[in-house]
């Protein structure tokens, strides 16, 4: 006697490759998805330096104290937190928060803001657009013409922004509690940009806007920037944490989908809710509800894994429900697949896959999907 095996759960992602660029968090992010059932294809484009590593940090904050800062200009909290950390245990930390509480202190959104609460300090400004160039903005327009202006850098440094306040006569400080280094081994991005390229991935997920760049950075070395653009504009959606993230996207051409909560949690439900209802094909049939994904297929609640061959010849068939398709369109529907018994062979062991008998062959003509 055999018992049969439960029916895998099928999960609000299941049947769809999600890209992830991410480095810090990558490990939660991912755990998040996979939960929903997303196969996750991980390639850190970018990481965040060992802060024992870097000793600058202190340096800098030694001088900009030494400088008695007016204004003080937090991009991140994640920053703000490496920043405080390392000056607590150079002995600089309340030589720092006694620097806050006498500047004016800008955050650049409200995660930066909620940080500097965290640490008792006060209340800082946060302009309406979360972005850096928006917080010297503000500061132009009130006048910093001698001041001294104190910048947490935020990975890469905006040399625009800085530029534009030296030229409005500030005299800046900056400070990077932490630096973006390539987090590649290799032959992980370079794998991630083929797979966009080729189409087998459903979303490509970024959480900061320098992991944009050097995805973008490695496309143009490979000679392979135009190829992914193009993908990243018509078959593969681009997901960003945040409108930050989206600027080089933006740039580019791109138009990513930015959750209305710059969170994780947010990310992810914006990622299953635009594959449920923008790459999901459903179809009614006698057997039930048929789901068709990327990576597979779902008939009301079995979810069957398909090869790339089998998803594309069961798309051409569930586009035309009950309508024939020649085997000339079924070869054309599947790239590489250039013979009729290749063809064959592939929607045979579709067949073989599918819990009910789906596919049916109309002599001489073609083949049917069964509704």
């Amino acid at each position: 006697m055999t018992l049969e095996q439960p029916a895998p759960e099928i999960g609000e992602l299941t049947g769809f490759r999600v890209g992830v660029t991410a480095h810090r968090r990558a490990g939660d992010f991912i755990a998040a998805l996979e939960r929903r059932g997303a196969q996750v294809v991980h390639a850190p484009a970018l990481m965040i330096s060992p802060a024992e590593e870097d000793t600058r940090v202190v340096e800098d904050t030694r001088a900009l104290l030494a400088h008695r800062p007016e204004v003080v200009v937090v991009t991140t909290a994640y920053g703000l937190r490496r920043w405080f950390e390392a000056a607590d245990a150079a002995g600089l930390g309340e030589d720092l928060r006694d620097a806050f509480r006498a500047a004016r202190v800008i955050a650049r959104g409200a995660k930066a803001r909620g940080q500097v609460l965290a640490f008792e300090l006060e209340d800082a400004e946060v302009p309406a657009e979360e972005r850096t160039a928006s917080v010297v903005d503000r500061l132009l327009a009130d006048g910093v013409a001698g001041a001294r202006v104190a910048v947490q850098l935020h990975g890469l440094t905006d040399e625009i922004q800085l530029q534009r306040l030296v030229a409005a006569g500030a005299h800046v400080d900056t400070v990077a509690p932490y630096r973006w280094l390539s987090a590649d081994d290799g032959e992980r991005l370079p794998g991630l940009i083929r797979d966009v390229c080729d189409r087998r991935i459903d979303v490509l997920t970024f959480t900061a806007a320098p992991a944009v760049d050097s995805l973008f950075s490695t496309a143009q070395e490979l000679g392979r920037y135009d190829e992914l653009v193009e993908a990243l504009r018509t078959d593969v959606t681009a997901a960003v944490v945040g409108p930050v993230c989206a600027g080089p996207l933006l740039e580019a051409g791109v138009e990513p989908l930015v959750p209305e909560r710059f969170r994780l949690g947010a990310l992810v439900r914006t990622v299953c809710t635009h594959l449920a209802e923008e790459r999901t094909l459903t179809v009614a049939t006698r057997w039930g509800t048929l789901r068709l994904m990327s990576t597979g297929t779902a008939l009301e609640d079995v979810f069957v894994p398909l090869s790339d061959a089998q998803v594309a010849v069961l798309r051409a068939l569930v586009e035309s429900p009950g309508a024939v398709v020649s085997r000339a369109q079924l070869l054309c529907a599947v790239p590489g697949l250039d013979t009729e018994h290749a063809l064959e062979m592939v929607i045979s062991r579709l067949r073989k896959a599918l819990p009910a008998p789906l596919v049916s062959t109309v002599i001489k003509r073609g083949y049917r999907l069964e509704v």
